[in-house]
């Protein structure tokens, strides 16, 4: 049984979790595109050295089951029920935890339930309606490092007009609501977040970060 995905399906009007399995993808510019994600993702997580981690909108779980298969110790939260679901199937189809994936929109989270070292925030904030707020929120959850990480625009939505997708939308992917340049999401994040590091995984940009009153 293969990774499970949510297939672009909405809970009380948000689109959830990822349309397609981009992880099990055969097209090879798919797989480009995620093996440069990934090694970001992994550089960045390696650099943090973490005793735990919180994946804030895990979806599926992808990427905490694999932490946790690595010997990590990580949690993951969605405001999505279904997507939770999905990921705890996903836990379970792994011989993981299923018990480490929560239902919770990221402005219920609290410090005293849902602290971490790490925190891992990717694909996140453009879908948010209020992202300021959000921040605020991860500003109580950061131990020592966050990595957040949003689609580069216009670069996303040219990708997706020249593959024919959301042409009525001028390419911008369902449930998308914030658009960032790259510049423009650093100097977002920089307001929250001392950024100590930059990457530009096509066509993604991430960002590790500390705390300003940590380093």
């Amino acid at each position: 049984m293969g990774f499970k995905v949510s297939g672009g399906k909405s809970e009380d009007g948000v689109v959830f979790g990822n349309a397609y399995d981009k992880y099990g993808s055969k097209n090879p510019i798919v797989k480009w595109m995620m093996k440069g994600f990934d090694s970001t993702l992994e550089n960045f997580v390696i650099r943090a050295n973490p005793k735990t981690i919180h994946e804030v909108g895990c979806g599926e779980g992808f990427w905490v089951n694999k932490w946790n298969g690595q010997g990590l110790q990580a949690v993951g939260s969605d405001f999505s029920h279904d997507v939770i679901s999905l990921a705890r199937e996903n836990a379970l189809a792994a011989d993981l935890r299923p018990d480490v994936f929560n239902a919770k929109s990221i402005y219920d989270l609290k410090p005293e339930t849902d602290s971490a070292d790490l925190i891992v925030c990717c694909e996140v904030m453009e879908h948010l309606e209020d992202p300021d707020r959000a921040m605020k929120v991860l500003q109580t959850l950061v131990g020592n490092y966050l990595i957040v990480s949003v689609p580069r625009e216009p670069v996303w939505c040219a990708l997706n007009m020249a593959r024919g997708k959301y042409l009525t939308s001028f390419g911008n992917t369902p449930g998308h609501i914030q658009h960032w340049s790259k510049s423009a999401f650093i100097k977002f994040t920089g307001k929250y977040f001392k950024v100590i590091e930059v990457a530009s995984p096509f066509p993604w940009t991430m960002l590790l970060c500390v705390p300003y009153d940590k380093k």
